[in-house]
């Protein structure tokens, strides 16, 4: 990935990865010590930690599938906006709206901040 532009692939890569709930292919994009933060939870630091931690909330929906509307990057960091629906074991969709910014140390992800209020997937 450039650090001026976004490679348009790649992103679709990532995103890919995160919709197919794969673990191991999401945190390929990962430098080994990368920082991850989904939410309000607290930051998850190292490649092992944060498959933990997505695995963990894969585990707990049955699909998700993300619609990206907007994406704009400025040296290292890129800003990601759009809606994820989520499809709970339920069967119930629920669709939020998402702001992501990823900051990249060459073609690796060193941070990965995810905006979004995820309580009204658990809400009943």
């Amino acid at each position: 990935m450039s650090s001026v532009a976004p490679d348009r692939l790649v992103l679709e890569n990532l995103f890919a990865a995160i919709d197919a709930m794969d673990t191991a292919r999401f945190t390929d994009f990962f430098k080994d010590d990368a920082l991850f933060r989904f939410g309000s939870a607290p930051v998850t630091a190292g490649k092992a930690a944060i498959a933990e931690a997505v695995s963990e909330f894969f585990r707990s929906i049955a699909a998700l599938r993300h619609d990206i509307d907007f994406v704009i990057s400025q040296g290292d960091a890129i800003v990601v906006e759009g809606c994820v629906t989520y499809t709970r074991h339920d069967g119930r969709r629920v669709v939020l709206p998402f702001a992501n910014i990823i900051t990249m140390d060459g073609s690796k992800i060193a941070n990965y901040k995810i905006y979004l209020d995820i309580a009204p997937l658990y809400a009943d």
